[in-house]
């Protein structure tokens, strides 16, 4: 029983006694006296008994309570003992990936310095190559070493070393051009002394620099038509002015003012025609193949002429063959002639073997006028 309802019983008794004995009050002192012992008697065993049962129960749920903490306590020890092991190997796992990624930063930053390295070595051959460029164009003496190697390169990539040379001297004149493309009979000029300089100046100071640019451009021209364009030496009657940088060739196709035009136009009026690395190669194309119609051409005409003597040596063959085969017919005729001759001596003979010698045996033997 709950011991609330037994508490609750309690009191009702108690009640209970109060009453009885307010009822009583004027009872006897004995009888009062018996009855009060016997409700101490009878509250005594219900308390006992009560406190017996709460008791029991009690300890019951105690002892429930200690097993169903002593099994929380053993599985939350086992918990607790996964737990730590779990912990240990994570632990184990995290150093070692750690591990793992502390060696793969320092291999990419030794790569990285390696990577730094190169393009210190890089950005040092770079400069080293700018200050050589810087002292190659520096000055005026030096101004066309640039072009005179790169145009040289491109010659001898696109052309046989017969169809062209370099530093060619004009009889006539005693000028030196920088290079000559031989085709057939006459020769095309090529100067590549580019005033550099005066392109350099508008890459420093900018727009200012423009007219001077295009006034020695135009000057270098005038001094390509006035020097190279020789027809009496067997020149074309146009040169190329070679320009050794495409940015440069840029600039000077774009290039103008208000008193002369276009520079471009300046120059091909004065039959100059600049030329970049890549035009210029095509044009050697051109000519390259220009000149294997030529050795076409020429070898077309040996095979003509000796055609012609083959014909001529064929006409003399028929002559011969024509008066050995006169001589042939001849020789048979005479063989012929031989032949019946002969036939009519071995005729006689026979006849004449038999004792007899006939008229026509001999006149068989009389000799045949020819």
């Amino acid at each position: 029983m709950n011991p609330v309802v037994w508490i609750a019983v309690v009191i009702l008794a108690v009640a209970v006694v109060g009453w009885i004995v307010w009822s009583v009050g004027k009872q006897s002192e004995g009888q009062l006296s018996s009855l009060r012992q016997e409700m101490q008697n009878s509250l005594a065993a219900q308390n006992q008994a009560i406190t017996s049962q709460i008791t029991s129960q009690l300890s019951g749920q105690i002892n429930s309570l200690m097993l169903s903490v002593n099994q929380q306590l053993g599985q939350v020890r086992q918990e607790l003992q996964t737990g730590v092991a779990n912990t240990s190997q994570l632990a184990s796992d995290a150093q070692r990936e750690v591990a793992q990624k502390l060696q793969s930063s320092t291999e990419a930053l030794l790569q990285m310095s390696q990577k730094i390295g190169q393009v210190q070595q890089t950005s040092q051959d770079l400069s080293k190559a700018t200050q050589t460029l810087q002292s190659i164009l520096g000055g005026a003496k030096t101004r066309g070493t640039l072009g005179e190697v790169t145009l040289e390169r491109l010659l001898q990539d696109a052309l046989p070393q017969s169809a062209y040379a370099t530093q060619y001297r004009f009889p006539s004149t005693g000028s030196i051009v920088d290079a000559i493309v031989r085709s057939g009979d006459r020769v095309l000029s090529i100067d590549s002394k580019f005033p550099l300089e005066a392109y350099r100046r508008v890459i420093e100071t900018g727009e200012e620099s423009r007219r001077e640019f295009s006034l020695a451009v135009r000057k270098h021209a005038d001094a390509i038509a006035d020097k190279y364009i020789l027809p009496h030496e067997s020149t074309f009657d146009y040169a190329l002015m070679f320009v050794p940088s495409e940015g440069v060739y840029y600039e000077l196709l774009m290039t103008q003012d208000t008193k002369y035009g276009r520079l471009d136009e300046y120059c091909r009026g004065k039959r100059v025609f600049p030329v970049s690395p890549n035009t210029f190669y095509a044009c050697l194309n051109a000519v390259a193949i220009s000149l294997q119609g030529q050795k076409i051409e020429e070898n077309a005409r040996q095979l003509l002429a000796g055609m012609t003597g083959l014909q001529k040596q064929f006409e003399a063959f028929t002559a011969v063959y024509e008066k050995i085969g006169g001589h042939l017919r001849h020789a048979q005729q005479c063989y012929e002639e031989a032949d019946t001759k002969l036939l009519r001596t071995r005729n006689s003979l026979e006849q004449m073997s038999q004792g007899a010698l006939p008229e026509s045996s001999s006149k068989a033997l009389e000799p045949t006028p020819n």
